[in-house]
């Protein structure tokens, strides 16, 4: 997949985990402080699993299994070649607990960089310096900048825990509590022996002494166990009378807040998932919901609950940011020393609302959207001489303007969380009823929403349409490119050339072109006929909004097809 953004302003991280190798490629704006991902990819490497004592003594370090070395070599080519796809030259390679932990640590690296060549290098991380860029990755998602912050992740061998404070770390440690390794070490059968073992390495690390003294406002979790976790709360997994995961958030909405849940809801879903008899119906149903971390979510979930127990933790927020995260905002950091990582407050809320409905494909979708509306939005603005013949001075657009826009690209299709059938109005809904928008004002909120109601189907009736203090004229502008948008990014095989004025027609022509990696099914009229049948009704709303006509143009392959005159 190739997304139309700058190449030189992409930054990638690769996470070595001992249960999981995440990819991560963020697309950085400076001049707005837009932190954006646009690929992720994980494979479930596994690598401290059926790892064995470098000796005969149990307590010598583990060794890497050749097994687990192999598949952790093929995810990293696969992850080289993704990088390659989209050209990223800045990336960072880090290694974490299984890793920190071998005894064959060096051969493992020389095999990795044997494999993938000399300059692929890789950072083991100390537990302390991961607790850092985990808090630096969190400050990317969750507005906790002023806050004193709790933050916790549960990784597959070790669990780090910091105190940050306005972006410092006051207070940084790990301990070797993974899901995983509890898992190979107690099971499901032994969930007493598992308890009692995480509250007696918890308290005698002096670490529950230590939060106690220095204190904490707000209390983070940010791995994908905790993660995982929130998400089963969230729709209410193991309930019986639960409907379809989130249908009542819409009912719900203002009163359930977000990416948070409380220690008594987290009792309630580790009772279900240890009380349940585990039948092969359950085990399904377990593995449907939980995917991967199936295997390991009651270890994990027990652990989680016995942290907040023995820390005070009454109720905890979610970040989908964590360690990958961190370390490119570190890397952002390095390169421009001026750029604030705490700014743009309210791209960050969007971000999150998006990603509570969407998973990663129609976060992808809505990335590309708002690329393709960029350059629909920046084409027109230079042609000055339509604007000033036939809309009104207020209607120049302007910065501000394509913020709302790119904010209802990002959320236009959050809807399809509840299904397809009139998602449009389920989109709107739930920005409204989920007004989480951190530094939105409600006019603003709600031109966003109108944006993502009005994306498809009926366009807007304006006099029925609430835009308190918001040219009409011009949110006729935004929905339009809005609209056009959408429609170019669900045609997989075509992406946005540009769009130009043509004054001998007095018509804007909107040329689309042959994606690289895409294959033709449809000769160029057959292709051109396809547009035109998707565009009809886009131009003519065009064309009551700009008072000019729409041409659609498909080039491809040096020819030329008009899709709509």
């Amino acid at each position: 997949m190739v997304i139309p953004l700058e190449s030189q302003n992409l930054f990638a991280s690769v996470d070595m985990g001992t249960n999981t190798f995440k990819l991560l490629i963020i697309h950085l704006e400076p001049s707005s402080a837009k932190f954006t991902t646009i690929h992720n990819h994980s494979d479930a490497v596994a690598l401290g699993r059926n790892s064995s004592p470098s000796s005969s003594s149990p307590s010598s370090p583990p060794l890497i299994s050749p097994d687990s070395q192999f598949r952790a070599i093929e995810s990293l080519k696969k992850f080289q070649e993704i990088l390659r796809s989209h050209n990223v030259t800045r990336t960072r390679m880090v290694g974490t607990s299984a890793i920190r932990e071998a005894g064959n640590r060096s051969i493992f690296l020389n095999e990795v960089r044997e494999n993938l060549g000399f300059d692929f290098h890789v950072t083991v991380l100390s537990g302390v310096e991961e607790a850092r860029l985990i808090y630096l990755g969190v400050l990317q998602f969750l507005h906790v900048y002023d806050k004193r912050v709790l933050t916790i992740d549960i990784g597959g061998g070790s669990t780090e825990f910091v105190i940050g404070d306005h972006g410092e770390v006051v207070y940084a440690d790990s301990l070797r509590l993974g899901h995983l390794t509890l898992t190979q070490n107690f099971g499901e059968s032994d969930l007493v022996g598992l308890r009692g073992y995480v509250r007696e390495l918890i308290e005698g690390s002096g670490l529950v002494d230590k939060v106690k003294i220095l204190g904490f406002e707000v209390a983070v979790g940010s791995s994908g166990t905790i993660r995982a976790v929130e998400n089963a709360i969230w729709c209410s997994y193991g309930c019986d009378d639960r409907e379809k995961g989130g249908m009542r958030v819409l009912e719900e909405g203002s009163r359930r807040n977000l990416w948070w849940f409380s220690r008594e809801e987290l009792r309630d879903l580790v009772e279900r998932l240890c009380t349940v008899e585990f039948s092969e119906r359950e085990k399904v149903r377990r593995d449907e919901f939980f995917g991967r971390r199936s295997e390991f979510i009651v270890a994990g979930a027990v652990l989680l609950e016995e942290i907040m127990e023995l820390l005070g933790i009454s109720e905890m927020q979610v970040s989908k940011y964590a360690l990958g995260e961190g370390v490119v905002a570190e890397m952002v950091s390095g390169e421009f020393p001026e750029f604030d990582l705490n700014a743009n407050v309210r791209w960050k809320s969007i971000m999150r609302l998006s990603m509570r409905f969407n998973g990663n494909d129609r976060m992808r979708n809505g990335v590309q959207c708002s690329a393709i509306a960029k350059d629909i939005f920046e084409g027109l603005r230079k042609y000055t001489k339509v604007f000033e013949d036939h809309f009104t001075d207020d209607v120049c657009l302007d910065e501000k303007d394509f913020e709302y826009l790119e904010a209802a690209c990002m959320l236009h299709n959050i809807g399809l969380y509840l299904g397809k059938k009139g998602y449009h109005k389920n989109s709107y809904s739930i920005v409204m009823e989920h007004s989480q928008l951190d530094g939105y004002t409600s006019e603003e909120i709600q031109l966003i929403a109108q944006l993502a109601r009005h994306h498809r189907k009926k366009f807007p009736n304006f006099e029925y349409t609430s835009l308190q203090g918001f040219p009409r004229e011009k949110f006729g502008i935004l929905c339009s490119i809005l609209r056009l948008s959408v429609i170019i990014q669900k045609h997989k095989i075509l992406k946005l050339g540009e769009i130009k004025f043509d004054d001998s027609s007095e018509s804007f022509v909107l040329v689309l072109v042959k994606k690289g990696d895409q294959p033709i099914l449809l000769d160029s009229k057959s292709l051109a006929k396809d547009i035109e049948t998707k565009t009809r009704k886009e131009a003519e709303f065009f064309e009551g909004v700009f008072h000019q006509k729409l041409l659609v143009v498909v080039e491809m392959d040096g020819s030329e097809s008009s899709a709509r005159q």
